[in-house]
């Protein structure tokens, strides 16, 4: 591959890519003895690659590292394989464009990196303003935090320890629980009630009905009668 200008960033090692799927790596660098200001960039491909004439030949750059690759694209299915040149390898000759100072590239990405910065300068300040004050904040009231964590900690406990939020859940369960034995005694005294109680509580009120009545009777006959209580007669 011949290029006509810089191929700053490019190394032997770099990669070689066709339509954008590495196919091998550029094996050596050299300037042309024939022409100080052209380079010659020697890549080894996988054979199945096919370069043909119409290759089209770049270089590209890995983000702003400034490393290049070896870029190639296109060429018609009719167009013929590139075939070695008067006995030596295959070559490709680059558009002038193709050499061009890829760190000048990576130089521009950046002033446009710098220029959007610039545009957005009041809204970033504004933006570490806001962080500071927040940040500032934070360290001011780290003591309150420290014990609202705590608190945090006494409720949900923590390590081996069982917090207030569990210690309130087992005093439930455990009331829970003697509610339902309560009521389950309650409930037994009156089946037991019901069963034998009203039966001797209705034979009571009979008997006491029965004792009503003889003191009634007796009652009258003292008032028909008063000298019997005096005389017995």
């Amino acid at each position: 591959m011949v290029f006509a200008g810089s191929v700053s960033g490019l190394r032997t090692g770099a990669s070689v890519l066709f339509n954008g799927i590495r196919v091998g790596e550029v094996s050596g660098l050299a300037l042309d003895a024939r022409d100080p200001r052209k380079v010659v960039a020697t890549i080894s491909v996988e054979r199945p690659v096919p370069v043909r004439v119409d290759t089209r030949l770049a270089l590209t750059f890995q983000g702003l590292t400034g490393l290049a690759e070896v870029a190639l694209t296109g060429g018609a299915a009719d167009a013929t394989l590139v075939v070695a040149d008067r006995g030596g390898p295959p070559t490709l000759y680059a558009d002038p464009s193709a050499g061009a100072d890829v760190t000048q590239a990576a130089r521009e990405v950046l002033s446009r990196i710098d220029g959007l910065v610039g545009e957005n300068e009041t809204a970033l300040r504004s933006s570490l303003r806001n962080i500071e004050t927040v940040t500032s904040t934070l360290a001011q009231n780290s003591q309150r935090l420290n014990k609202v964590m705590a608190g945090l900690e006494n409720l949900t406990g923590g390590g081996d320890s069982r917090g207030e939020i569990a210690q309130a859940a087992d005093a439930i369960g455990k009331l829970a629980e003697n509610l339902d034995r309560r009521t389950d005694e309650i409930s037994a005294g009156l089946t037991r009630f019901s069963n034998s109680g009203l039966k001797e509580f209705a034979a009571f009120a009979v008997d006491g009905r029965r004792t009503l009545a003889e003191l009634n009777k007796t009652i009258k006959n003292i008032d028909q009668h008063p000298t019997r209580l005096l005389f017995g007669r």
